[in-house]
């Protein structure tokens, strides 16, 4: 019972920290803010986070590590064999998750790749149940079984995921270079030739 209770506290204080931030801003938020909106005891946030910088750090990986771990969900439900088409289908889930939720693109800001590599995501889910089970290891599991001759697919990947993540921001918050269903293909070419390394 006291670890529901201890699950709970941090889970209060992940969300108060989010809805602050997204309100208020990382720099006029303070760790009381958080607290009182969490109705918990200043002591406690220090249990769980050395300052506010790290539980932002947190929810970003948490946030982008759950956008990829429903396009994954998504890709189960539909027969894609090619590695390629997988990535993009994944990639065109996640964006088109942050279009819908401007205020979790903006959070997560150029930060898309916490997701899959940031060590704060290894440390929240190292005794997760699907760390099998993740956008990395379905990647270098399609390369291994497509042959495909990548120097470093973890490079390869990173690399995809950090070209989303800059230009996507752009594209859907200013529409530039082009309004994001525009850039798309552009995007999607790009990939194609990371993965199939042309």
């Amino acid at each position: 019972m006291k670890e529901n209770n201890e699950n709970d506290k941090e889970n209060r204080l992940l969300t108060s920290a989010f809805k602050l931030f997204n309100e208020k801003g990382i720099k006029s938020t303070s760790i009381q803010d958080i607290v009182d909106n969490a109705n918990v005891a200043k002591g406690t946030f220090y249990l769980y986070f050395k300052d506010k910088y790290e539980i932002r750090d947190i929810l970003i990986a948490k946030k982008s590590k759950k956008l990829f771990n429903d396009a994954l969900e998504e890709l189960r439900k539909n027969y894609i064999q090619n590695l390629s088409d997988q990535v993009i289908f994944i990639i065109n889930y996640v964006i088109d998750e942050l279009t819908k939720a401007p205020t979790l693109l903006k959070f997560i800001s150029k930060n898309l790749s916490w997701g899959i590599y940031n060590q704060t995501v290894l440390k929240i889910y190292e005794d997760s149940e699907d760390a099998e089970d993740s956008v990395l290891n379905l990647f270098l599991k399609g390369v291994k079984e497509s042959n495909l001759k990548l120097k470093n697919p973890e490079v390869t990947l990173f690399m995809i995921i950090e070209l989303v993540s800059s230009t996507c921001f752009n594209s859907i918050i200013y529409n530039e270079p082009l309004p994001i269903d525009e850039y798309k293909p552009y995007l999607y070419d790009a990939i194609r030739e990371l993965i199939n390394n042309k």
